[in-house]
């Protein structure tokens, strides 16, 4: 993950660099810090430590999107600032009452050792749902993500898209599993509700949407209830599925957001019925759109496919129409998906500005390859990945199974 952050921390800042010359300074800045308090979520040990780094993310983006977004970027950035804030107050108590039960520590490895009642476990554990859930997002806390979407910039909505809601969905994996083993599996039918719900609920709602910033958010919410979902089956295929989708849906979600950007420079519209043939006009790029949609489809041979499939076949695993519930969110994916590039890229050019719309620069070229070669890669040889996350996820499965009631 610190990889990741990394990774398109670079890929923003390039494709940001023309845009942003005049003010690169305090426009880099922010990202430069919000990089390394991400970095600092992924590597801290440290439960207050952890705390810090999680919350000071809200400044570098709230100020990205307060100062650099759309028209209503102050109603946006007081609404992510709000939700993810309040969110987060429960679970600084559950921390200051675990550093009170350990003796005064606050080393997240001796709070996993801590033997818990049922009824400490399960408000320990709400107090993380809370946070965590809210910052993925998760059904129905998750209708903040849109509305910041539209009104960010491109790169914003890169960065929050492809790694800030992995901060919640890796807080399940070091704080709430853990700690509250118990908790989270007597109440992983709720988890496995919601994500469903977002799963499919969420996908018909990307299907109606006539702006492709807001149909894209929607999707991230769908695309990380299987994240979610795969945690909480409790067997190996469904967390390492998770992980594994954690990941490529930051290599997809980034690349999704920055191809809106590209149109976005060159139209100022994000809005569906404004496009049309732009095939016709930007081939090269519409070579790297249709890639990044079908990964966005969950279509094999591409990383937006190994994550989603790995959960599905632990979701079967666990119950078969658990299972096929799941696998109805690749129909809704393609639909949606293919929907929206059918109607801004196929047929015709209808529209007057379409045709004088200029191909990618090289500047774009090298963006837009830097993540193709990403999906590709991740969905053709996934081998490298999971390799470095089978024994951290037979060690949390291990830990799980094994009851902490006193």
């Amino acid at each position: 993950f610190v990889l990741l952050t990394a990774f398109i921390n670079v890929v923003v800042i390039i494709a940001s660099w023309e845009s942003i010359t005049t003010r690169v300074n305090q426009y880099m800045g922010a990202f430069m810090i919000l990089s390394g308090l991400m970095i600092g979520v992924f590597c801290a040990l440290d439960g207050l430590l952890f705390y810090v780094f999680f919350e000071a993310t809200l400044i570098p983006m709230y100020l990205i999107i307060g100062i650099w977004g759309g028209p209503n970027k102050i109603y946006a950035a007081f609404k992510f600032f709000l939700y993810t804030l309040l969110g987060s107050l429960l679970m600084l108590i559950a921390l200051i009452y675990l550093y009170s039960k350990s003796g005064g520590s606050f080393d997240i490895s001796v709070w996993h050792k801590l033997p818990l009642s049922g009824t400490v476990q399960t408000l320990i554990f709400f107090a993380f749902f809370s946070a965590f859930a809210v910052k993925v997002p998760m059904w129905p806390v998750h209708t903040w993500l849109p509305d910041v979407h539209v009104e960010a910039p491109t790169g914003g909505s890169a960065v929050l898209a492809a790694i800030m809601l992995k901060l919640g969905a890796y807080g399940f994996l070091r704080f709430s599993m853990p700690i509250a083993p118990d908790a989270a599996h007597e109440w992983a039918w709720l988890i496995i509700t919601l994500s469903v719900i977002a799963v499919i609920y969420v996908g018909l709602v990307a299907m109606v949407q006539q702006d492709m910033k807001k149909l894209v958010a929607y999707s991230s919410v769908a695309h990380m209830g299987f994240v979610t979902l795969g945690f909480f089956i409790f067997n190996d295929l469904g967390v390492s599925g998770g992980l594994v989708q954690m990941i490529a849906h930051g290599f997809v979600s980034g690349a999704m957001f920055l191809s809106i950007g590209v149109l976005y420079d060159r139209m100022h519209s994000r809005e569906i019925a404004s496009y049309g043939g732009v095939v016709n006009t930007m081939p090269k790029f519409t070579a790297f759109a249709l890639l990044f949609a079908m990964a966005n489809c969950g279509l094999p041979g591409t990383a937006g496919f190994v994550g989603e499939w790995m959960v599905i076949l632990g979701a079967v695993k666990a119950n078969f129409w658990l299972g096929f519930a799941a696998a109805t969110a690749l129909i809704f994916g393609a639909a949606y998906t293919l929907w929206m590039f059918k109607r801004v890229y196929l047929g015709p050019v209808t529209n007057d500005h379409v045709k004088e719309l200029k191909d990618i620069n090289a500047r774009e070229f090298l963006v837009m390859s830097l993540l193709a070669i990403a999906v590709l890669w991740m969905g053709v040889y996934p081998k490298p990945f999971t390799d470095v996350m089978d024994a951290s996820v037979v060690d949390l499965l291990k830990h799980v199974a094994t009851s902490k009631l006193n």
